[in-house]
């Protein structure tokens, strides 16, 4: 509306007023024009509470989006505050209906090994100690043949779910297996050129799961051998890896996040700051140093919505940030209402949900342009 325009408006709602014609007047006057049209149909960014879950997960949290639930899975904690006496817990949450229900809880099984999870479709496949899968339309678990290799990272290839790495008390393995859901089996997969890792940052590009790792042995602390990679590619059709340019070693840490943007692979909290950004683009097989996050990134999570990357900050920082990696620009997203730590982060539906026996909360991001 012109300046001129809006200066008539606002004489004609003072003439109303004036007149006795009330604020009805006014408010069609407003409507019809005296509004400014850009300002008001945006609304604020904002975090939305979600319900109490019917669970409290005390220890080794994961979750998975189905399509249309949110699956939280962990272990409860016994009388004693601690795994002694402790039990699995499960619970599905709906952002539809906003309503949570109990699910049957996951097989017993040692509750010292780094859980990860996988959706196939049809099931949630648990990967730690031993391995499980739960049918969510009958609400029953199974207990999954022993894999050949053991706990550490998942990925899915959408037709099979690769377990890589793992290790406990100083040991770091670099093994992995492959569970394809349809005939319920495992097969170790060909060698890897990694070194080995209890944890690593992964990522599928579609056709190859790229995998890193921090290439610190964890018994001495020093580094493994240049003849160990620090970054590689496996395909599982071909069951064969191929080395990768090794990441960007100033100062490089894993413990951060990565994700798939359909043309780079982006990791972010790297660096002794937790603040570092690195894309690595497969076809120049390159790494480059991008913007630097705002804050500091501590177990962080990324996902890819299509048009920029939502971080999770992890532990007790309750931190949340947008990257855009065309523009190399990061935005700082409002506060959320959340406290504590051990949280699980997914990428649900179109929204970001964050959750833990805190509490939890929904961020969509078409509200986000507001909090730059």
């Amino acid at each position: 509306m012109s300046p001129s325009t809006e200066s008539i408006v606002k004489r004609l709602v003072v003439l109303a007023t004036i007149v006795g014609l009330g604020s009805g007047l006014a408010f069609l006057l407003v409507a019809c024009g005296g509004a400014d049209k850009t300002s008001a149909a945006r609304p604020p960014a904002a975090w939305q509470k979600l319900p109490a879950a019917p669970i409290r997960v005390d220890a080794s949290l994961d979750s998975v989006w189905t399509g249309k639930e949110l699956i939280v899975s962990g272990v409860r904690f016994g009388p004693t505050g601690n795994f002694i006496g402790s039990r699995n817990v499960t619970a599905a949450y709906n952002p539809a209906t906003r309503t949570w229900r109990r699910l049957a809880p996951a097989p017993k099984m040692d509750d010292y090994c780094k859980r990860d999870v996988a959706w196939t479709g049809m099931e949630m496949v648990l990967w730690g100690c031993g391995q499980a899968a739960l049918d969510l339309q009958a609400n029953s678990w199974k207990t999954l043949p022993k894999a050949p290799t053991g706990q550490g990272i998942v990925v899915w290839t959408g037709r099979e779910m690769i377990g890589w790495g793992g290790g406990c008390c100083g040991d770091a393995w670099d093994g992995g297996s492959a569970y394809d859901p349809g005939t319920n089996a495992w097969r170790t997969i060909a060698r890897t050129p990694l070194a080995p890792s209890q944890g690593a940052l992964r990522a599928w590009t579609g056709r190859e799961a790229l995998l890193l790792v921090s290439g610190i042995d964890p018994a001495s602390g020093k580094p493994y051998p240049a003849s160990f990679a620090r970054a590689a590619a496996y395909n599982p059709r071909t069951d064969t890896w191929r080395r990768l340019a090794a990441p960007p070693t100033s100062g490089f840490q894993l413990g951060s996040a990565a994700a798939w943007d359909s043309h780079e692979l982006v990791v972010v909290g790297a660096g002794a700051d937790a603040q570092s950004t690195f894309t690595y683009d497969p076809a120049t097989n390159r790494w480059h140093r991008r913007a630097a996050a705002p804050l500091g990134l501590r177990s962080a999570s990324a996902f890819w919505t299509g048009s920029r990357l939502l971080v999770w900050g992890g532990g007790e920082s309750t931190r949340a940030f947008a990257y855009d990696p065309r523009a190399d620009r990061w935005s700082v997203l409002p506060t959320p209402p959340l406290q504590g730590s051990g949280q699980t982060a997914a990428w649900a539906g179109g929204r970001l949900i964050v959750w833990s026996s805190a509490g939890g909360a929904a961020f969509t991001p078409s509200s986000e342009r507001s909090a730059r």
